[in-house]
């Protein structure tokens, strides 16, 4: 076999890796200290051009589409919703939308939180959900969430591929995460004041002694070993969050509240069998402690979707946005 061909079969294998594995050398790669805000602060976010990749049936008065950004270099395939109409003077306002944690390998771009986004896009609002690295179609490795920065950093671009987006007002964007996505959203309001607002639905906002100790849920048997252990790989390295509270308390964005730049509204059902309320119940009072607006909403006997509340849940969420951004 040739050199050259033995480097395209090389690649063609490396192109047909299933979405959501890990490689020894991403995972060597993964350092818990570059979940720092104040590392993350010094970062570069400028995103890139929204390149349409299909055209999806239109909402009742909105367009929606298939779209792909850069982060990182790493193309991130994400849904797009664009309101019908002439846009406001200085362009639509936007939110960020950030899912909670599927399994990377089943992740799809059109399933899963429709009528979320939906209500969100019904009232007028630009929206876009990213599928993180390793997600579906999306490249990248999937490395979870909590210890690896590189959802973070794909949340991020995405924001900064909105704010060059001629249809949206850069100074009039949100942000929506639930479950994970809650988590990437509060450090992403953390890491960049100028997000407006931000809701967050049985959010994992806890910091990360909280995270560590108070959080009894069974972990997904789909999350592979390996990202398990960058847990177990950084204790080792930097000490538990009670032996090392400076160390930790940088890459909590809950050591940061008073940086936010905008209110935040917290969602949470207190039959939540996979999220604490009582991180929602912290965050809150830490959020008040601090002198930051927070509006709480805790729904008796509701899951961590909210089944029970849907409708509600999304009109206050979508009424705060309105009212702020």
């Amino acid at each position: 076999m040739t050199r050259p061909l033995a480097l395209a079969l090389l690649g063609a294998l490396t192109l047909a890796a299933p979405a959501g594995a890990q490689s020894a050398a991403a995972l060597a790669k993964v350092d818990a200290a570059q979940m720092s805000i104040p590392a993350a602060r010094q970062k570069s976010y400028p995103g890139s051009t929204l390149t349409v990749r299909q055209t999806l049936a239109a909402g009742v008065n909105y367009r929606r589409y298939v779209v792909s950004y850069l982060s990182e270099g790493l193309r991130i395939n994400a849904l797009l919703t664009v309101p019908n109409g002439t846009p406001p003077k200085g362009g639509w306002p936007a939110i960020v939308f950030n899912h909670g944690y599927i399994p990377p390998n089943v992740y799809r771009t059109t399933e899963r939180y429709v009528a979320y986004q939906d209500a969100f896009a019904r009232a007028g609002f630009v929206t876009l959900k990213s599928d993180y690295r390793g997600h579906g179609s999306s490249q990248g490795e999937a490395l979870g969430g909590y210890f690896a920065p590189g959802y973070t950093t794909d949340v991020m671009n995405a924001l900064g591929s909105l704010k060059r987006d001629s249809r949206v007002n850069a100074a009039r964007i949100g942000m929506w995460g639930h479950s994970m996505g809650g988590f990437l959203t509060l450090r992403a309001m953390a890491i960049d004041p100028t997000i407006k607002a931000g809701v967050i639905w049985a959010g994992v906002v806890a910091d990360y002694d909280g995270i560590m100790n108070d959080w009894n849920s069974p972990v997904p048997a789909s999350i592979p070993r390996a990202v398990l252990e960058l847990r177990q790989k950084a204790v080792a390295k930097y000490g538990t969050p009670g032996s090392n509270p400076a160390f930790w308390n940088k890459l909590s964005a809950n050591s940061y509240l008073k940086d936010l730049g905008g209110p935040l509204q917290l969602h949470i059902g207190t039959a939540d069998e996979d999220v604490p309320v009582l991180f929602h119940e912290r965050l809150a009072a830490q959020m008040k402690a601090v002198g930051k607006p927070v509006q709480s909403y805790v729904y008796p006997g509701d899951n961590h979707d909210l089944t029970r509340n849907l409708g509600t849940a999304l009109a206050r969420s979508v009424a705060f946005f309105k009212a702020r951004l």
